[in-house]
């Protein structure tokens, strides 16, 4: 039983880190200040990005894709500046 209830916690605590692991910190802001979700991506397919998925996680905008060089890319964007705000596979 004792086992069993330690690889459950273990269980948990690994899932638990790696939700924490992915999420960005973006800042929160009002609706009406969210910068075009069109904008970003007009600017991102400018730039050579390909978006094979865009949506909103918590106070971020996110991107799967592949940047111009076809590397596969996780890219968290602040809703109101677009800057970057936590990039994955850009510089792998």
């Amino acid at each position: 039983m004792k086992k069993m209830t330690f690889t459950v916690l273990l269980a948990l605590g690994l899932l638990s880190s790696q939700a924490v692991f992915a999420a960005a910190d973006c800042k929160s802001y009002p609706k009406e200040e969210w910068a075009s979700e069109d904008t970003l991506k007009e600017a991102l397919e400018a730039e050579g990005y390909t978006i094979k998925k865009f949506k909103i996680d918590g106070n971020c905008y996110e991107i799967y894709g592949r940047s111009k060089e076809g590397k596969k890319v996780e890219i968290y964007f602040d809703m109101k500046t677009l800057a970057i705000v936590k990039a994955i596979g850009l510089k792998d």
